[in-house]
């Protein structure tokens, strides 16, 4: 007896030792994200002063990603419904490899800003169908931690972006604009993303194809092997649960997503969760991290590490997230994290007050420049261990199965909608208000306490077939 029960455990580490691989490999596409959403942190100086552009301009060629994101967001979900989900991670690496291409080599701004857009693309896309899916083939067990690893990916892609920004600049003499060979240091650094986009098309082609969608296609048998492998179990009792959460919907539609406020409540509450993610922001830590710190006193190179020091800390409550996510569930955390945000953000707030302006540069004293670096490094920390995994966790599987892909899209391309104005915003309101600026990200984190507090349900625990009954 004890025998057979060691077998038994034996497959399901097995199980989970395959499904945590192939769920890796499909969060290749957030290691993509994380580093083209980030990469640009470093060379805004170096494009604003090679091109000879005003802040304007560069703010518009930064966001231009964002406005890519939004659509390929959007059509991410009906791309996957109708040709699968590995096709159009595969579709994401291509996209991300051209883009890296023509960003590295740009003639002008603008065109230097449509592949930014490319890039953005291939991130919108990869924000939906990675999250989608690695639920749908995670045992409802493990979901919360393997569907994590999408934003572990995304933080290691900030993480390393940030590492071969200093890298680069620091072989190029401290700057973004020396030269390294035939280009400049920020071209090398848009251009190094070639290397990890063909990685991420090389993985997509070892994985198999969701089990979910299997069934959707009529493919029950293939889909069979799939759960066998990732779930174990008796698959035929699973392929029978998704037929019924599938109904007879056979190609979801965003027209059934309305209900009687346009949309269905759930959709609204995870356009609201995306959009909060974004709102608190989060980005503008990663997007003009080296810009606003130099705008504080801190010299380029200084600047970049402090970047650096940033992405580690957002690995750190990453990590703290992963261990807590299927333990204490996803409410508590967001509740956590919306209350930690609120007071850090406050704080980082109350230190930039005190800054002295003298033109167009700010400087603090040496002990609020600490209070403000505390703040900040704590905000990312509550942000890491909360939002910024359990938002991804909640897209991918709180959704009822015949509407997910099309439900996943909306909200996603709302997050990035949001992302955007954000980061077309902070360069204007950090020149009219640094601390007020802050103080607006503050009510947003109290409000999206209050909004968890009064909307959010838990989904820990419930499988994908559970969720909208």
């Amino acid at each position: 007896m004890a025998r057979a029960h060691s077998s038994a455990s034996d497959a399901e580490a097995g199980n989970l030792a395959h499904v945590v691989m192939i769920a890796g490999a499909a969060a290749m596409g957030g290691f993509l994200f994380g580093y083209d959403s980030s990469v640009i942190n470093g060379a805004v100086d170096a494009i604003q002063q090679h091109f000879e552009v005003g802040p304007g301009v560069t703010g518009f060629t930064v966001a231009a990603a964002l406005l890519g994101s939004a659509v390929g967001a959007a059509v991410a979900g009906a791309l996957a419904d109708r040709f699968g989900r590995i096709r159009v991670m595969q579709l994401a690496g291509l996209l991300f490899l051209i883009s890296g291409i023509g960003s590295a080599l740009p003639f002008t701004v603008w065109d230097l800003a449509l592949w930014r857009v490319v890039g953005g693309c291939a991130i919108g896309i990869a924000s939906v169908i990675a999250p989608t899916y690695i639920a749908e083939v995670s045992p409802a067990a493990y979901r919360g931690r393997l569907a994590s690893l999408q934003q572990l990916a995304i933080v290691l892609g900030i993480a390393v972006s940030q590492l071969v920004n200093y890298a680069l600049a620091s072989l190029a003499g401290g700057s973004s604009l020396g030269e390294l060979g035939p280009l400049q240091a920020w071209q090398w650094m848009l251009g190094v993303e070639v290397f990890p986009a063909a990685l991420y098309i090389l993985l997509s082609l070892t994985i198999p194809e969701s089990p979910r969608y299997l069934v959707r296609v009529g493919r029950d048998a293939k889909a069979r092997r799939v759960l066998e492998e990732v779930e174990g179990g008796d698959p035929d009792a699973r392929i029978a649960e998704i037929h019924e959460a599938l109904g007879s919907e056979v190609k979801p539609r965003l027209r059934d997503l309305r209900g009687p406020y346009l949309l269905l409540p759930i959709v609204w509450i995870g356009m609201a969760i995306s959009a909060f993610q974004q709102l608190v922001g989060i980005n503008v830590i990663f997007y003009y991290s080296s810009s606003l710190w130099q705008s504080v006193g801190v010299n380029e190179s200084d600047s970049l590490l402090l970047s650096l020091f940033t992405s580690i800390v957002n690995i750190v409550g990453t990590f703290v997230a992963i261990g807590l996510v299927d333990r204490i569930g996803r409410k508590p955390l967001l509740l956590i994290g919306s209350a930690g945000m609120a007071v850090t953000l406050a704080s980082t707030g109350f230190a930039f007050s005190h800054a002295t302006v003298v033109g167009d540069q700010a400087q603090l004293s040496f002990a609020w420049g600490a209070v403000a670096l505390v703040s900040a490094s704590a905000f990312v920390l509550f942000f890491a261990l909360s939002w910024g995994v359990v938002t991804w966790v909640l897209l991918g599987e709180m959704f009822p199965l015949r509407i997910r892909a099309a439900a996943m899209a909306v909200a996603t391309a709302t997050q990035w909608i949001a992302n955007w104005l954000v980061t077309v915003t902070f360069p204007t309101l950090r020149d009219w208000d640094l601390s007020g600026t802050y103080m607006v990200y503050t009510a947003f984190a109290v409000l999206s306490f209050l909004f968890v507090w009064k909307f959010v349900q838990e989904t820990k625990g419930k499988t994908l077939e559970e969720m909208g009954r």
